[in-house]
């Protein structure tokens, strides 16, 4: 579903992120994880197409990014760790927008929205403008504009920041349902309990580069995801 190959973005004389190639087939929920400034933002802007990379390409679905960012957009959905949202316009007016952009039909559009935003939360606070909202309601909402096309493959950088426990055992189990009807989910966290319990494959970066990937068991080992990250960085150190 996603395929990422020798992926190098460089900031000056900085590689954010260093010959990188990762896999992430349908039906898997694949966390990466890695320290402040290791290279997963970069990476996951560069997967869905919001900043040019040096070398290598990035394929969703077969198709490269590079030469046909447009098809790949229409098979993603990006969710940032801090969510840009129109706050002029209400909530059900932000879906709408995003649901005219992927040209979602009437029906189609209206069953995501009652069903996600009653299981987020917010349903009630559609009609009000985006700019009256908490943080956590525009996560929910950034949330649900991704969820909106049906997305093949989802994207998210730390989302489950801001959400509130009920909130964050929806998404997870939104996550899940993704996955076990074929889509697959690549999204980086700091929340190393949620990455053990929920991935099925873990990625660790390290100044831009792999350090280790592969079935979250293996990658424990013996130990707990929580060991196997701090050990890394202090060998970093």
């Amino acid at each position: 579903m996603l395929r990422i190959e020798n992926l190098t973005k460089a900031y000056g004389d900085k590689k954010a992120v260093d010959g990188l190639s990762l896999h992430i087939k349908p039906g898997e929920i694949y966390g990466f994880i890695g320290h402040n400034g290791a290279g997963k933002t970069t990476t996951l802007k560069s997967c869905c197409g919001i900043l040019r990379f040096d070398e290598g390409d990035i394929f969703v679905d077969g198709v490269s990014v590079k030469k046909d960012p447009i098809a790949c957009k229409e098979k993603i959905a990006y969710i940032p760790d801090n969510p840009d949202l129109y706050e002029f316009l209400t909530g059900i007016q932000y879906l709408n927008f995003v649901a005219d952009v992927y040209k979602v039909s009437a029906e189609d559009r209206q069953a995501r929205i009652e069903r996600y935003a009653k299981e987020l939360g917010i349903y009630d606070d559609l009609a009000t403008k985006i700019g009256a909202y908490s943080h956590g309601m525009k996560q929910k909402l950034a949330v649900i504009s991704a969820l909106i096309h049906a997305p093949r493959l989802l994207l998210m950088d730390e989302p489950f920041v801001g959400l509130d426990p009920k909130a964050a055992h929806t998404l997870k189990g939104i996550m899940r349902e993704i996955c076990d009807q074929g889509g697959a989910i690549f999204f980086s966290t700091h929340v190393l309990e949620v990455a053990e319990k929920l991935c099925d494959k873990i990625a660790i970066i390290r100044g831009g580069k792999l350090v280790i990937a592969g079935d979250t068991e293996t990658v424990r080992g013996d130990t707990s995801l929580e060991n196997v990250f701090l050990e890394l960085v202090e060998e970093e150190a």
